[in-house]
């Protein structure tokens, strides 16, 4: 990555975005600025590891978010019951029975950040990413690049919680504003 003040560059091509498509930058200004939303990446405040979901999705949403992964030069680990096995179709995964082994999809976007992906249910792409991986500007700019890259894929919203509270999103994706938004006032945490 290089930098200017803080500001990850060339973070759409490192996660495979179109050069004219910065992930967590509009007209080259970051999304958000790590000073107005530092609260939002504190993991006592939000739990080590919060929450982000794509609700109203299919399989054919998974299969989207796959192959976006297989196609972006991230490096990915999927695994049943703790054993790696090539990342199969999504209709599979979903279709395995109740009482299956868990399954995982492991996804560094970047080498220093992981993403997991537990694919459940059809209806919600839920990945839990780790706030202490996403520290200061250079963190901000990486989630904002990965929000960025499955909500165009997608044309949805991702949204970002505390962990464990599903129910009220502080940060997320908006695809009509093919940005980054806050959709809760940090200075309230």
């Amino acid at each position: 990555m290089s930098g200017v003040g803080g500001t990850c560059l060339a973070w759409g091509d490192e996660i495979g975005l179109r050069s004219d498509e910065p992930g967590g930058q509009y007209d080259g200004v970051p999304d958000l600025l790590w000073n107005d939303v530092k609260n939002f990446f504190d993991p006592d405040l939000m739990g080590a590891l919060p929450d982000v979901w794509v609700s109203g999705t299919s399989v054919e949403d998974w299969q989207a978010v796959f192959d976006l992964v297989r196609s972006s030069g991230w490096t990915w680990e999927y695994s049943e019951g703790g054993n790696t096995r090539p990342l199969p179709a999504a209709a599979e995964v979903l279709a395995r029975p109740a009482d299956a082994e868990t399954v995982s999809l492991c996804v560094r976007p970047v080498p220093e950040v992981r993403a997991i992906f537990r694919p459940m249910s059809a209806a919600e792409i839920d990945f839990d990413v780790d706030l202490r991986e996403l520290q200061g500007q250079v963190g901000v700019d990486i989630l904002c690049g990965l929000l960025c890259a499955i909500g165009r894929r997608l044309g949805k919203s991702v949204s970002m919680t505390a962990e464990g509270d599903h129910g009220h999103p502080v940060l997320g994706f908006d695809p009509g504003a093919d940005r980054v938004v806050l959709l809760a006032d940090p200075k309230l945490c």
